[in-house]
């Protein structure tokens, strides 16, 4: 039996739910079409674990690990478009934030401080504050100390809490906290926002059939615009999808690159 993952986007409990409920929605769909979909998420595979399994059937992943080591080892379904602040059609940007009481009022006000990172295989996290930060940086550093959270909510925390100044949050997952888990994002507030580059994708194995793949958008489309999932798809934001290629996740990598020409090729 294939394995269906979406652990990206699974916080606060809302989203958590939601998620279980879509995905019980367009594995339903997808057996009506004729494909072997489970009807329940895996959660016992890692997140990352899951992108190269060969009998991964729905997935999402981070395009900048797409961009760094899935290229040619999965296959691309759709990229989703969020209604959230920060997000284009399928582009969405990082929120760079500080604490609620910082007098911070730029990015050099921030030179010698302490950054979060979630970890640096991001690209809400990593790769894009690395390209906002990189014009500023001096001989390849620009903060104090950084401190790798593992993730995005202990990143708002660090910088809520004071163990660290800034961070750069995923608009989705900001957009999330905000609207079911308040309280987390009370103590932080937005400096500026990076650059925007494509989202989050949705993947299959490299070894699913064309036609599953389009049996795959088919019923994603489909399960996003089904007035039955109009509630969940409102506690996912989630408002449809688009057919983005590897051309256009090249973006990210360009940004990789663009650090790197500004001899700041890592957070420091």
């Amino acid at each position: 039996m294939p394995i269906a993952s979406l652990a990206m986007y699974v916080s606060p409990e809302p989203v958590a739910q939601a998620t279980r409920l879509f995905w019980e929605a367009l594995g339903k769909r997808l057996r009506d079409l004729g494909l072997d979909a489970p009807e329940a998420l895996d959660d016992d595979v890692r997140y990352d674990e899951a992108w190269l399994r060969p009998d991964l059937l729905f997935g999402q992943t981070c395009g900048y690990p797409y961009v760094q080591h899935l290229r040619g080892k999965v296959q691309l379904v759709a990229s989703p478009v969020y209604g959230l602040p920060g997000c284009d059609g399928p582009l969405k940007c990082s929120f760079i934030i500080v604490n609620a009481a910082s007098s911070a009022q730029s990015i050099e006000d921030l030179r010698g401080e302490r950054a979060a990172i979630n970890e640096p295989g991001s690209n809400s996290g990593y790769n894009l504050f690395r390209a906002f930060l990189a014009p500023h940086a001096v001989d390849g550093r620009f903060f104090a100390s950084v401190l790798e959270t593992g993730g995005h909510r202990a990143s708002i925390d660090a910088v809520s809490n004071g163990a660290a100044d800034i961070a750069a949050i995923d608009c989705v997952t900001f957009g999330n906290t905000l609207r079911f888990d308040p309280e987390r994002v009370a103590g932080v507030r937005i400096l500026a926002e990076t650059a925007k580059g494509p989202g989050l994708p949705f993947i299959t194995a490299a070894s699913t059939p064309a036609r599953d793949l389009v049996s795959l958008r088919r019923a994603l489309a489909e399960t996003i615009t089904d007035p039955a999932l109009a509630d969940v798809c409102d506690t996912l934001s989630l408002r449809g999808i688009s057919l983005l290629g590897d051309a256009d996740y090249e973006v990210l990598a360009e940004l990789d690159r663009y650090a790197a020409r500004h001899g700041y090729p890592a957070i420091a």
